[in-house]
């Protein structure tokens, strides 16, 4: 079962038998990341004569955590920016949407059991928090952005040596009202509200139910969010009100190792009602397969499929939530990663393999066949959007420098960029992507 431990260098309370005597601990680490991009058709394909992006965005961290009798506290300042963003002295022109520096975490995890009882344990974790939860699918907190992605919420977990249930709600206001719970559904801040571009949730609850397996796990969600009511006038400006539509996720996940074998599959169904007021039903089905040929390499294939479309007024397209859609749907991020692509939904079938030559260096390759999970286009071009190739290595110079690299290649159909799906005009058949990333995280521990 994943942890959901944030601060990397957080440590285990450590308590008398009696309860009376504890050592707190303070715990302090900081992360900078810098990436450098070459983008030549990233997110979406470019206009044919368009000229490729190169730039370096860099993600500035620091982590403090503190632990003590029954009461976990962690806290991390987060700036992220591109190299040349601000000139080189004070710039008072900058716009609100380019202020980076920003709380990424602050919150508090409260033990209600006495932390001498080994098998159990029932916790709140409330305030500004990452919520990460199995292969990151439909719940993660994005870290390939540079930004990351965080919720201000409460969560209650129980849990014991083979279970965990997490029960959590959240409730979102633009400010200290005098009166009423309008909320404006898009507030102040470059940042990606859902992993689709949807607009930001002015409520959500959700339960999680996992099961450690032998060798993996097994987890139930059930996932609500709301979303504030809005009318329109007729330049479709929109005038929040209140009130809200509710939308529903649930569904199962399970991981597990037989022998050599990687099994991992998940099923989800979608219903309720849009952002937009739309009714909704929809689902996602995944399964991947694995063997591990030796220690070195394993290998394997698996089939993304998510709903999309319309019957009648219902709308049948999947939204995969908060998660981390770089993982799944291929590293150019042309699906469910903010960057539309029509709402037919998608099939994504796809091999996977990696070579580890040894405990720092690590070599992966993906190759994946992309289509419209319903047909949009017309004659022999119905569904196929494509095929991405993805290569990446990965180099470990100390615990805690790491340097890693990849290559991206998109075989872009006259689907992909037709006006119903990415509404490229002239768009490239093909887009590459390159970037060099180098992760320093430097961490150190206070008793």
């Amino acid at each position: 079962m994943k942890k959901h431990s944030i601060i990397p260098a957080a440590t285990v309370l450590i308590c008398s038998a009696a309860g009376i005597r504890t050592n707190a601990q303070l715990s302090l680490s900081a992360q900078l990341r810098t990436r450098t991009e070459l983008r030549d058709g990233q997110g979406s394909p470019l206009p044919t004569g368009a000229a490729p992006a190169f730039f370096t965005s860099q993600r500035t961290r620091l982590n403090v955590g503190y632990n003590m009798y029954r009461l976990k506290f962690g806290v991390t300042l987060q700036d992220v920016r591109v190299w040349g963003q601000d000139v080189s002295t004070i710039n008072r022109t900058t716009t609100a949407d380019n202020n980076s520096l920003l709380l990424h975490e602050a919150w508090a995890e409260i033990l209600l059991t006495d932390t001498i009882v080994k098998n159990k344990a029932l916790s709140l974790k409330i305030g500004r928090q990452e919520l990460v939860y199995d292969d990151q699918r439909l719940i993660g907190n994005l870290d390939w952005l540079q930004q990351g992605r965080r919720h201000d919420a409460a969560v209650l977990k129980y849990e014991t040596k083979g279970w965990m249930v997490h029960l959590a709600a959240a409730f979102n206001q633009n400010k200290e009202n005098v009166s009423g719970t309008i909320y404006n559904s898009t507030p102040a801040g470059n940042y990606t509200s859902s992993t689709n571009g949807g607009t930001m949730y002015k409520s959500m609850q959700f339960l999680y139910v996992g099961k450690k397996l032998k060798n993996g796990n097994a987890s139930f969600l059930f996932f609500t969010d709301q979303f504030s009511k809005y009318s329109t006038d007729s330049v479709n400006n929109k005038t929040y009100q209140q009130g809200s539509w509710g939308r529903a996720t649930t569904g199962f996940y399970v991981n597990n190792t037989f022998n050599k074998v990687g099994v991992t599959g998940s099923a989800y169904y979608q219903f309720g009602k849009t952002a937009t007021s739309q009714k909704l039903s929809a689902v996602l089905l995944s399964a991947f397969a694995q063997y591990g040929f030796s220690k070195k390499i394993n290998a394997g294939v698996g089939v993304d499929y998510t709903s999309g479309g319309s019957k009648g007024t219902t709308s049948n397209t999947f939204d995969p939530l908060y998660g981390t859609p770089h993982k799944f749907w291929g590293l150019m991020d042309y699906f469910y990663a903010a960057n539309p692509f029509g709402k037919g939904g998608l099939t994504d079938y796809y091999l996977k393999a990696k070579y580890k030559a040894s405990d720092k260096f690590s070599l992966a390759t993906d190759l994946h066949q992309f289509s419209s999970a319903t047909s949009i286009g017309t004659g022999d071009n119905k569904k196929n959007f494509g095929q991405e190739l993805d290569i990446t290595g990965s180099y470990t110079l100390t615990k805690q420098i790491g340097i890693e690299a990849g290559y991206a290649h998109f075989f872009a159909t006259p689907l992909l960029t037709s006006a119903t799906i990415k509404n490229v005009t002239n768009g490239k058949t093909s887009a590459n992507w390159a970037y060099v990333m180098i992760n320093i995280k430097p961490d150190f521990l206070f008793k």
